[in-house]
């Protein structure tokens, strides 16, 4: 069982978490919505129309919109 001084800390990392859990919902709505809001234009920006056969291995590309990103877990192996 818990003690009071306990419970208060719980209850106020509980908060915090909850705090910054808000927070990066709503930062993650705000770059959906802006990403939805200009199509996706922006995300493609610094790949040029000139270098597009480069693009993909480029610094200069944000990422590869051709590449398929899969992680461990969606491989069977995590």
């Amino acid at each position: 069982l818990l003690s009071l001084p306990q419970k208060w800390a719980l209850l106020a990392l509980s908060a915090g978490s909850s705090l910054c859990c808000l927070c990066r919902l709503l930062g993650l709505l705000v770059a959906i919505g802006l990403t939805l809001g200009n199509q996706g234009r922006v995300l493609l920006a610094p790949c040029s129309i000139a270098n597009t056969a480069l693009a993909p291995v480029s610094r200069e590309c944000p990422f590869d919109p051709t590449r398929v990103y899969v992680s461990a877990r969606g491989l069977g192996t995590g």
